[in-house]
């Protein structure tokens, strides 16, 4: 299926709502992920992605016929960490099993290796987000370890893995 990774638009925000607005997408991300997702919460991130200094973020819908179906992003590390960045990315369930977020995340990291100086991207999905994992595994992303009971969400702890894909 093919898709577009592209700029956030204002318009992008009742078609993100529709897809984010989603218990099982909201179930694998961080806390910070609204759920429910409201049109006021689409409306506030695709703000702040449009905002964002592209020398620290790079924000991107996933596009598919012209509809934000989900998001991927790159935050540079600091300090210490100044030659990582950090994967994010999330997709409406309709688009899930269509080969669309490992091209995506291939994509993305293209980009981010070529406007930075960074040596390595990582991701921290949930152990138990089996889907994610193989996401990231045919995106050429390796596991470097896994953290016991290193999260908790919605009140249980979980284990998380460190993958990381290196320049």
């Amino acid at each position: 299926m093919g898709f577009e990774l592209r700029e956030w638009r204002p318009e992008d925000a009742p078609s993100i709502t529709r897809y984010a607005d989603d218990p099982q997408v909201a179930a694998n991300l961080r806390d910070i992920f609204p759920a429910p997702y409201h049109l006021s919460d689409a409306r506030e991130f695709i703000q702040s992605c449009m905002e964002a200094d592209e020398g620290q973020a790079i924000f991107r819908a996933i596009s598919v016929n012209g509809q934000a179906v989900g998001s991927i992003a790159l935050t540079r590390g600091t300090d210490v960490y100044r030659l990582s960045a950090e994967l994010g990315y999330w997709l409406g369930r309709e688009f899930w099993g269509r080969g669309i977020m490992p091209a995506a995340v291939e994509e993305m990291c293209r980009l981010g290796f070529h406007r930075w100086d960074i040596v390595r991207i990582f991701a921290e999905p949930y152990a138990h987000n089996a889907a994610s994992r193989r996401v990231l595994e045919k995106a050429g992303f390796h596991l470097e370890g896994v953290m016991a009971r290193g999260v908790v969400k919605n009140g249980q702890l979980h284990d998380y893995c460190m993958y990381a894909k290196l320049k």
